[in-house]
């Protein structure tokens, strides 16, 4: 699918062209929707582990990894899409993602066994990272450098918005109508964000990144060499490692002595998001105002102040810890994401597929690895590993040099 040479260029972040000169406020919130309808099944399922462990009758770290495995297929998805994003068509890529989306998605409500389960949240994933991919390779070619933070965090709010609204959303579907009608109606959003893109993007202009007949695979490399972008890769790593250890095992906690919550509450408890769909949309002006560097380490550092406390016997305190957590790793996460598009000065598209690479299989690693210290040495040992990947993190913000 190749890119056509005489359409007109883009407006900003993959989205809507309905007028010549769209608000920024418009802009703002057709790339969050976009996000909101690309991954709003992403984190969604977290929300009805303890349901889907007992339904499929295996153990939470075995559902976790199956609940997850979306990660493995955006992985792949997102370093294969990056390489070859200058050839596809973002309009085309984006509209067939989330068509071919809702296939999966649909195939879950009758899904027999743990294996076909886990298959299909795999192909989830690879349909979501090739439009999440795509939407977040254009931001770094179209934006400028000023537009470019404010842009990638909108996007990221969507993503913030989903794990909130989708949360809900399962949750008070699976209380009320089961496990089926929970995946069917994602799969009616997957198509609802299809139309969205159909109707919003209009025309994409080729993008020239490279001296013509440049090696993909050269790029890739050149990008594995630059030092800062290693650490952006590392950083996105250790946040996805964080954020799916604290959200998918503290569902276990939650419903489990001493808090003892059921499925609907469990679901109101993911408010914990809300504050993030605030805060995130700042990191863009904040790392503007105060440097990559000194945000990220903010970041990753509220988020640590919030693990003590979930592993405390009362709600409050726990609420307080996820909100710490989702609040620090969300604004880490859209700091490094702008960083990635600025330190990247061409062939920005593969830039972004391999931070997407990386930070989804931090994910994989995070659920794989985190759930293993839950089921052998319990909750407070996930929280140390939960702390051992923050501080990593914290520790490769320091090879940044802006």
């Amino acid at each position: 699918m190749m890119i056509d040479m005489s359409s007109a260029p883009m407006m900003p972040a993959a989205i809507a062209t309905v007028s010549h000169a769209p608000s920024t406020v418009r802009r703002a919130l057709v790339i969050g929707l976009t996000a909101f309808l690309t991954v709003v099944d992403l984190f969604a399922t977290q929300a009805i582990l303890p349901a889907l462990t007992r339904h499929y009758g295996v153990t939470p770290a075995a559902m976790g990894f199956a609940v997850n495995a979306c990660t493995i297929g955006m992985a792949i998805a997102s370093l294969v899409v990056g390489i070859f994003s200058p050839r596809i068509n973002r309009r085309v890529g984006i509209l067939l993602s989330l068509v071919l989306l809702a296939v999966p998605t649909s195939l879950l409500a009758v899904a027999p066994g743990l294996m076909t389960f886990t298959a299909l949240r795999v192909m989830q994933g690879l349909c979501m990272a090739s439009a999440f991919a795509l939407t977040l390779a254009h931001l770094g070619e179209q934006c400028s450098a000023a537009d470019a933070g404010s842009a990638f965090a909108a996007y990221i709010t969507g993503n913030v918005v989903s794990n909130l609204v989708g949360r809900l959303i399962a949750a008070a579907v699976v209380d009320g109508l089961g496990l089926a009608w929970n995946f069917l109606l994602f799969a009616a959003l997957n198509l609802a964000g299809a139309v969205l893109v159909y109707f919003t993007i209009r025309s994409v202009a080729r993008i020239s990144e490279g001296r013509p007949g440049d090696s993909p695979w050269k790029a890739l490399a050149a990008h594995w060499r630059n030092p800062r972008l290693r650490a952006a890769f590392g950083i996105g790593f250790c946040i996805l490692f964080a954020f799916i250890g604290t959200f998918t095992f503290v569902n276990f906690v939650l419903v489990q002595p001493p808090l003892s919550l059921g499925m609907m509450t469990l679901g109101v408890v993911y408010f914990v998001f809300a504050p993030s769909v605030v805060t995130t949309l700042l990191a863009g002006p904040v790392a503007i105002r105060l440097g990559t560097r000194v945000t990220i380490w903010a970041a990753v550092a509220l988020a640590a102040s919030g693990l003590p406390l979930l592993l405390s016997a009362h709600l409050a305190a726990v609420l307080s810890g996820m909100v710490l957590v989702a609040v620090g790793t969300f604004f880490a996460q859209a700091a490094v994401t702008g960083f990635v598009g600025r330190a990247a000065t061409k062939n920005r598209g593969i830039a972004s597929g391999s931070y997407l690479a990386c930070y989804f299989f931090g994910g994989l690693a995070g659920s794989a690895l985190l759930g293993q210290l839950f089921d052998r040495c319990g909750w407070s040992a996930c929280v140390a590993g939960i702390a051992l990947a923050l501080g990593i993190a914290a520790v490769l913000v320091s090879w940044f040099k802006e």
